[in-house]
């Protein structure tokens, strides 16, 4: 691809899922290898840097029979494709018996050729990499046992939710220390030398077939929260931490190949030091869910070199359809402010549409759910309006806001901007459910003496501003619940 821009946009798709619907679109099996030019081309006109093609690598058999036998995953299948049956139930992408291409998916060639036709429109490809564990019935189970956690006869007696036997040996389940194990997967050990070793080799061969990965709950193999979990069956702590003896290593071959963290408790600072170049950003969308606009405006106050390594997002597979989860009006308003925000942003296919089903990953296939079109049309405008290259290259700086004394509704206001070269956008959002007044102070020390002509993205009206009022007391905005400007700020 192009040299990655400072501020990328990412577009995720459920492989299997995805290329389940265009197979039925076009009346014949679509694999990566055969997918239309005209799709790519959909794809390419959001204005897109990378695509996370989610679920690429061969699903586990074994974790299938598994999933199978698990009463509380039969129900989620069953109440978001309500005519389940076995065969719509494919595998989780995170339970990977190989880092190989699944056949059903295309294989290799399929990969290489999809590669190729995002190269040519100018986006990147982004594959998923999975640390903490892997299938049943992955090589490694039977060739390096001493990669993983192993537990005892004992473990497996007292607790057969969390150990498994096979080939004559007891494997811990992977797991997320606050909650049980998984039963699908094996737990690999991130203090072994071997495994670490495998693993670098692993996203070696990798780095090679994209351009950057996404790795599944990163934070669970760095040392402090491996030794915290595991204890005294992980072995003797390594002096560096997982990420930061890999990442290097690879970064050596491919300097411009780009590490994703899937992050979570707080971790993100402590993963970009050890290399990672984005770490999902999971407090901004808990704040903007559950919390006002305060507590959004102190999250943006953070330290810059830090906020452009994160990933925002109002969805994702793992978090609900950003349709379910927030009212319209509100939905509107997170998704203006998640997308002008710096660092990587976040799209996950689907959310552009509406849907609100979320699809538990094991499923190949989804129900049918009518567009809402007044959303699309929506999202077409603010795609529209973030694809100009101040979004992806400029500086973003927090703006000020104030009212009056007997008017504190501009407390709601949340405000930007960014610049680059000439170019000045302004974005403000009322986060909250009132009619909110306030003057917003754009930053910069440029605009006196001039006249400034504001254009809205969203309304197309049209104001002009002295820019001494502007720089001085504020720009006066007036916005409904929710409601948003999105201004192109002209010099005259």
């Amino acid at each position: 691809m192009n040299l990655w821009p400072r501020h990328p946009v990412i577009y995720e798709i459920n492989t299997w899922v995805w290329l389940n619907e265009l197979s039925r679109k076009h009346g014949a099996a679509i694999t990566l290898a055969s997918v239309l030019d005209e799709e790519w081309d959909a794809i390419a006109a959001l204005g897109i840097d990378a695509v996370w093609l989610m679920g690429v690598w061969e699903r586990s058999p074994a974790g299938i029979r598994i999933a199978m036998q698990n009463e509380g995953l039969m129900a989620s299948f069953r109440q978001a494709l309500p005519d389940f049956s076995a065969a719509d139930n494919v595998g989780s992408p995170y339970c990977v018996r190989r880092y190989e291409v699944d056949s059903a998916l295309g294989g290799a060639a399929g990969l290489a050729a999809a590669r190729a036709q995002l190269a040519r429109r100018g986006i990147g490809l982004i594959l998923d990499f999975v640390p903490n564990h892997v299938a049943p019935d992955h090589p490694w189970v039977a060739d390096s046992s001493e990669y993983f956690i192993q537990g005892s006869s004992v473990d497996l007696t007292s607790d057969p939710k969390s150990f498994v036997e096979t080939g004559g040996r007891v494997f811990a389940c992977g797991r997320d220390p606050y909650f049980p194990a998984w039963p699908d997967v094996l737990q690999l050990n991130a203090f072994d030398p071997g495994l670490r070793q495998a693993a670098a080799d692993t996203l070696l061969d990798i780095s090679g077939r994209c351009d950057g990965v996404r790795c599944d709950m990163a934070m669970l193999m760095l040392n402090s929260v491996f030794e915290r979990t595991w204890g005294p069956r992980a072995g003797a702590k390594p002096d560096a931490d997982y990420w930061a003896a890999i990442i290097p290593a690879i970064k050596e071959r491919h300097p411009d190949f780009k590490f994703i963290a899937e992050a979570y408790w707080d971790m993100e600072w402590e993963l970009q030091q050890q290399g990672f170049d984005f770490c999902y950003d999971k407090r901004l969308y808990d704040r903007m869910e559950k919390e006002g606009p305060e507590s959004v405006r102190l999250h943006l106050l953070a330290d810059m070199a830090y906020q452009e390594k994160l990933v925002r997002f109002i969805e994702n597979h793992d978090e609900p359809r950003a349709a379910a989860a927030f009212p319209s009006k509100r939905l509107r308003a997170v998704a203006v402010a998640a997308l002008t925000l710096p660092g990587t942003k976040l799209i996950h296919e689907g959310q552009l549409e509406g849907r609100r089903v979320r699809l538990p990953v094991f499923l190949g296939r989804r129900p049918f759910e009518a567009p809402d079109e007044s959303l699309r049309e929506f999202y077409r405008r603010l795609l529209k309006a973030v694809g100009d290259q101040v979004f992806r290259s400029g500086e973003w700086r927090l703006c000020e806001s104030h009212g009056w004394p007997d008017n504190l509704s501009y407390r709601n206001l949340l405000a930007w901007c960014w610049r680059l070269g000439k170019e000045i956008r302004l974005v403000v959002v009322n986060f909250s459910g009132s009619p909110s007044q306030g003057l917003v102070r754009l930053a910069g020390k440029d605009l006196c003496d001039k006249n400034v002509v504001l254009e809205d993205a969203f309304s197309e009206a049209r104001y002009s501003r002295s820019g001494d009022e502007i720089e001085q007391s504020g720009l006066f905005v007036d916005l409904s619940a929710w409601g948003c400007h999105f201004f192109r700020a002209r010099v005259d």
